[in-house]
């Protein structure tokens, strides 16, 4: 190839030729693009080609007509492959009309059938249309005939009275009204056609979109029958129970009788009530309009709300076996919690005022052996009477320690009671066997007198003899404990909403109510809806002996659990329900019944009540006080024990007991009643302090229980010795926490208030709840040990042999002195 210079250029010979083509776009735009068209390839076939011969011969094997480089076999598969394709295209098109033509047919069967049984429900109601006609043609010509029969001889008076006659009418009408019921009939059945859903409608989709329901069509069919019949049918009315409690709201009324509520609105109209939907009625006036209605009523009381709380029987399949639950009881300073601390290896009396156990605790142990045993640890002192007995009630062991150099003693007796009343077997474990004054066989034979006969007297109950101290016979008393319970072969269904008794309860600021709370049966977990006595709540957390938090808590475990709406009493019972609507209820029912029953008991109802009390009161002096305390069990013994105290002459009334720190709302009822207020383990708050200064109303603080019963007995029977009064001297506020090598822990504190001492008595506060009381190990102003520091100053303060201190606790400094005590 050359160009116009006379040039060769490189390229294929005939390969393409180069255009021009006129592109169109839209809004009128124009393009030209440069293309190339390729042409044809004809392959020339050599001159001294073989010629085709045989079956291939012919046109098809023609080479001149072919491509080249295809023999005639190849061909000849080509020619056949194409017959077989237009073979099968015509087998597969007479197919599709034969299965077109057969939906075809089965349509129209479907059509004809529709049509037909329209047809047929036509003819039967224009049969049942002309039978009515029929039936008030023969009445009208009867009515007729018996008027005829008995009209007078008088020809005028049978000419009125065939004037009056209305037997010609009723011919002349009905081919009139036999025209009018064809023509409502022709529209009735085009109505009735198109509101039928037919094949087409269902297959196409209808035209208007949103077709009639079937429902719909029946209860059309069913009016237009029952008129054609000659006059609507009432629907039958519907009887149903109504459950009525002692006030309803109108609205609920409505509901549960399934009328509308305007009616019931404009039924209490009529009967003289103007009241809307919202507005509660009584239930004699709510049993009047269910009665107009036509239902019936059935009276329900408010405490059928606890019937939601099913007692269920478990299957014998489901139980397993469980913990036990063993309680150690036994009179004060006998040493049941030391010998619980040398089961568990912990220190409990540590942390209790004078080495007292003040509150129920709750632990696990496991034994060498591998078995898990739930132990209740109750007070010894006998204003703790009502607690260690609802530890006899979810006990499985009692263990009763007696020292064996103290015998029997008052306490000792009220515990044996509580087992036997609560018919739990008993183990006595002599405690102190180490002291040289221990006499255990003086024990066994004061236990004779109260019916308690042990092993080595020839009884039935076991003995053990222990030591806390050195471990003696421990695992001699474990050995004891777990024969017992397999001999109770205790088992529980974990598989089951859980059951459980309140062991503790109380009201940490930070956490809100906490319940230390036994499970008897079933499984506790979190998320769990609960109601427990007049409270109820949602199991925010639960946290085991170890104070560790866990998902759940199965059969005689011990778990402190909160997420409640208030403080429940210690020996509530504790219940899951489904929803919480049911729990509040529940909880509100308890709630008000209490209420009731404390303003029943509170109330004189006759005039003799009222003047014998008034008798009475003339020669009985009153000591009124206020009780505030750590927790709910502490409140109710110190409570039992002051109803105790006093005589014919004098007794204590304790005007209010609570749970918390004491608040300026305590101050104000003590003041209007003139009353002291006693706090154990306890402390006012700032405001409190300052109301109680300005007013003079005296707080008490107390952290042993005995002091405080043996101070209210002195004040009330008038035997007043030299007390030792305690002088608060200053408030310190811990506003960081430091580690000193050789000191411990150090407390950098802002003394608020008075002044801080080195040679005063000490209380470590945590949200106005005493933790610790002691006194100071040292106290610095900067780097010198100081005996003072005024308010307003930092200084550093460290505990002597106590180092659980945070920032944001108060540190109370106080004094104590001997002063001659006066009864205004």
């Amino acid at each position: 190839m050359s160009d116009s210079d006379g040039k060769k250029t490189l390229g294929l010979r005939g390969s393409a030729r180069p255009g021009n083509v006129k592109q169109s776009f839209s809004h009128g735009r124009t393009k030209n693009v440069v293309v190339e068209t390729k042409r044809k390839r004809v392959v020339v076939p050599k001159p001294g080609g073989q010629k085709p011969s045989g079956p291939g011969a012919g046109p098809v094997g023609d080479p001149s007509k072919r491509p080249a480089g295809i023999t005639d076999a190849e061909m000849d598969r080509r020619l056949k492959a194409v017959q077989a394709a237009k073979a099968r295209e015509s087998e597969e098109a007479a197919q599709r009309e034969a299965e077109e033509k057969a939906r075809a047919e089965d349509r129209e069967r479907r059509r004809a059938e529709l049509e037909a049984k329209e047809a047929e429900e036509r003819e039967r109601e224009e049969s049942l249309k002309a039978k009515a006609e029929e039936d008030e043609r023969r009445k009208n010509e009867a009515e007729a005939a018996a008027q005829a029969a008995a009209a007078p001889s008088d020809p005028v008076a049978s000419k009125q009275a065939n004037a009056k006659s209305p037997a010609p009418a009723p011919a002349r009408k009905t081919e009139r009204d036999r025209e009018d019921t064809d023509k409502r009939n022709r529209q009735g059945d085009d109505n009735r056609r198109g509101g039928k859903l037919t094949l087409n409608q269902a297959l196409t989709g209808g035209e208007g979109g949103r077709q009639r329901s079937m429902a719909a069509m029946k209860r059309k069919q069913e009016r237009a029958r029952q008129k054609a019949m000659g006059g609507s049918v009432e629907r039958e009315k519907i009887v149903r129970n109504v459950n009525l409690p002692e006030a309803i709201v109108v609205s609920e009324l409505a509901t549960r009788m399934a009328e509308k509520i305007g009616a019931v609105v404009k039924a209490l109209m009529n009967n003289g009530m103007m009241v809307t939907q919202n507005e509660v009625i009584d239930a004699d006036t709510a049993e009047l309009i269910i009665e107009e209605f036509g239902h019936k009523v059935v009276r329900v009381s408010d405490a059928d709300v606890e019937d939601v709380i099913k007692t269920v029987e478990d299957d014998a399949k489901d139980l397993v076996g469980r913990p036990p639950v063993i309680t150690i009881m036994g009179h004060v300073d006998h040493g049941k919690t030391s010998l619980l601390d040398a089961i568990r290896n912990a220190k409990v009396v540590a942390g209790e005022a004078g080495g007292i156990t003040q509150h129920i605790g709750a632990y696990q142990v496991t034994t060498a052996s591998g078995q898990v045993l739930s132990f209740l640890d109750t007070p010894g002192h006998a204003a703790f009477t009502s607690m260690r007995s609802r530890g006899a009630q979810v006990t499985d062991i009692v263990v009763l320690v007696v020292a064996a150099d103290d015998a029997v003693m008052p306490q000792t007796i009220e515990a044996i009671h509580h087992a036997k009343a609560a018919k739990v077997p008993m183990i006595v474990a002599i405690n102190k066997i180490d002291k040289p004054s221990a006499n255990p066989d003086k024990v066994r034979t004061d236990l004779l007198q109260h019916e308690v006969i042990v092993e080595k007297m020839s009884g039935d109950v076991q003995d053990v003899e222990v030591s806390a101290v050195t471990g003696q016979g421990l695992d001699t008393l474990l050995e004891a404990i777990a024969l017992q319970a397999e001999i109770l072969e205790l088992k529980a269904n974990p598989n089951r909403a859980a059951v459980g008794a309140v062991i503790e309860a109380q009201l940490d600021v930070g956490r809100g109510p906490v319940a230390t709370v036994l499970i008897k049966n079933g499984t506790l977990r979190q998320g769990d809806i609960f109601v427990v006595g007049e409270q109820y709540g949602k199991v925010r957390a639960l946290i085991n002996d170890q104070g560790e938090r866990v998902k759940e808590a199965g059969p005689s475990v011990p778990v402190e659990v909160l997420g409640l709406n208030g403080t429940p009493e210690a020996g509530d019972a504790l219940n899951v329900t489904e929803t919480e609507a049911q729990a509040r209820e529940i909880a509100t029912y308890r709630s008000k019944a209490a209420k009731d029953k404390r303003a029943a008991a509170g109330a004189a109802t006759t005039l003799e009540q009222l003047m014998a009390n008034a008798k009475a009161n003339q020669s009985v002096s009153e000591l009124p006080i206020l009780v505030k305390a750590d927790v709910q069990g502490s409140a109710e013994a110190i409570v039992q024990a002051m109803e105790k105290i006093g005589n014919d002459e004098v007794r204590v009334r304790v005007l209010h007991s609570g749970v918390g720190a004491i608040t300026e709302t305590d101050v104000g009822l003590a003041e209007a009643s003139g009353a002291p207020i006693m706090g154990f383990n306890v402390r006012a708050n700032a405001s409190a302090r300052n109301t109680a200064n300005q007013k003079g109303v005296e707080i008490r603080y107390y952290s042993v229980i005995y002091d405080l019963v043996d101070d209210v007995k002195a004040a009330a029977s008038g035997l007043l010795s030299n007390e030792i009064k305690e002088t608060f001297i200053g408030y310190a506020s811990i506003k960081e926490v430091f580690k000193v090598t050789g000191i411990g822990k150090v407390a950098g504190c802002l003394v608020t208030e008075g002044t801080a001492r080195r040679s005063a008595g000490v209380r470590l506060l945590r949200d106005d709840i005493v933790i610790h009381e002691g006194s100071l190990k040292t106290l610095k102003r900067f780097k010198d040990e100081v005996r003072d520091v005024q308010s307003g100053q930092e200084c550093g303060m460290a505990f002597e042999n106590y180092d659980d201190i945070r920032p944001g606790d108060v540190i109370e400094i106080f004094e104590r002195e001997e002063v001659t005590r006066t009864l205004s």
